[in-house]
C-alpha cells in the first residue's frame, strides 16, 4: 500500500504498470458459477458480469493487449468481443485465482466504502451514458458503456492501492466543496489523475478508440459527451439531486439529446415520488 505519494507521473505509471489489479469478490464468485455451469455460459451473460466490476474490465482488455498477435489489426473494444477473441476455455483458466479487493482493503474499511461508492457512481453513469447512446442510436452502445465505466479508472486504482490518499482527498473536498478536484488531486498525490489516467490507457496499450472516448479534451464530439456527461451526472448526483452543478449537467444532456426539461427529467426518473441518486437508477439495473 503506498502512503507517501510518488513525486511525478512517471512513478506512479510506473507502479501501475506492474501492478496486480484485484477483483471485486462478487465478480469471482459469478464467474465461478457460470465455468461450472458451462453450458448456459456465452460471451454476453459473462460480459454482463465484467461490465459490473471496473477492475475485472480493466483486467480483461489489458489481458487482449498483451496476447494481441501481429496480424491483427483492427482493436478489440468491448468485452464480448475480446472473450470472443479469448475463447471461453482460456478465458476461464487464465482468469483464475485472481486476487480480491475485500482482502486487500480489510484493513482499510473506510477505504472499501469509498471504492464501493465509487463503483457504484461508475455503475450509474454507465447506465446513463448506455440509454443516451441507444436513443442517440450510437453506432457500437458497447464502446461507449466500456469507455464510461473505465472513465474514473485512475480514482479507482488510487482507492484499491493509495487508500489512505485517496481517503485524505475525499474528505478535503467534503471539507470544501468549493476545491477543484485537480487542486485536490495535485495536493494529495502530486498530480491530476486525469493525466494518470490517460498515461496508464497508454502504457496498456489499451484501444486508441477507447482512449479517444475517456479523453476529456475530446469533449465536443457527441460520443465523448455522451460519455463525460454521464459521468458528471453520477458524480453531481451523488452528492443529492439538490447539487449546485446539476442544472448545467441538465441542460447540456438536454441538448445532446434534443430534449425538452420536461422530457429529460421523465427519462431519467426523476419525476417520480422521493427520486434519488439511489431510486433514479437501480444499481442492479441490467447492462
Amino acid at each position: 500500500m503506498i502512503d507517501t505519494p510518488f513525486p511525478d507521473l512517471d512513478a506512479w505509471v510506473a507502479f501501475f504498470s506492474q501492478a496486480n489489479i484485484p477483483v471485486l469478490r462478487h465478480t469471482k464468485h459469478q464467474l465461478a458459477e457460470l465455468q461450472a455451469n458451462a453450458n448456459k455460459s456465452n460471451a454476453r451473460v459473462i460480459s454482463s458480469v465484467i461490465l459490473h466490476d471496473p477492475m475485472m474490465t480493466l483486467r480483461v482488455l489489458a489481458y487482449i493487449e498483451a496476447k494481441r498477435s501481429k496480424s491483427r489489426n483492427t482493436d478489440i473494444t468491448t468485452i464480448e468481443r475480446a472473450l470472443m477473441m479469448i475463447g471461453m476455455e482460456p478465458f476461464f483458466r487464465d482468469f483464475q485465482d485472481l486476487p480480491l479487493i475485500e482482502d486487500q482493503l480489510k484493513p482499510y474499511p473506510r477505504a472499501m466504502l469509498g471504492l464501493l461508492k465509487v463503483i457504484s457512481r461508475a455503475r450509474k453513469a454507465t447506465h446513463w451514458a448506455r440509454d443516451w447512446a441507444l436513443y442517440r442510436h450510437d453506432l457500437d452502445v458497447d464502446e461507449i458503456m466500456v469507455a464510461t465505466l473505465l472513465y474514473d479508472v485512475a480514482e479507482i486504482l488510487m482507492w484499491c492501492f493509495a487508500p489512505q490518499l485517496a481517503l485524505r482527498a475525499t474528505e478535503m473536498q467534503k471539507a470544501d466543496r468549493t476545491l477543484r478536484s485537480v487542486a485536490v488531486q495535485t495536493d494529495v498525490f502530486q498530480i491530476p489523475l486525469y493525466q494518470l489516467k490517460l498515461a496508464l490507457v497508454q502504457t496498456w496499450h489499451l484501444p486508441e478508440l477507447l482512449t479517444i472516448l475517456m479523453n476529456h479534451d475530446n469533449a465536443d464530439h457527441p460520443r465523448v459527451k455522451n460519455v463525460k456527461l454521464a459521468v458528471d451526472l453520477a458524480r453531481h448526483s451523488a452528492n443529492g439531486w439538490d447539487d449546485a452543478a446539476l442544472p448545467d449537467d441538465f441542460k447540456a444532456i438536454g441538448e445532446l439529446l434534443h430534449l425538452s426539461q420536461e422530457a429529460l427529467t421523465h427519462r431519467l426518473g426523476l419525476d417520480k415520488p422521493y427520486a434519488t441518486p439511489e431510486t433514479a437508477v437501480p444499481d442492479n439495473q441490467p447492462q
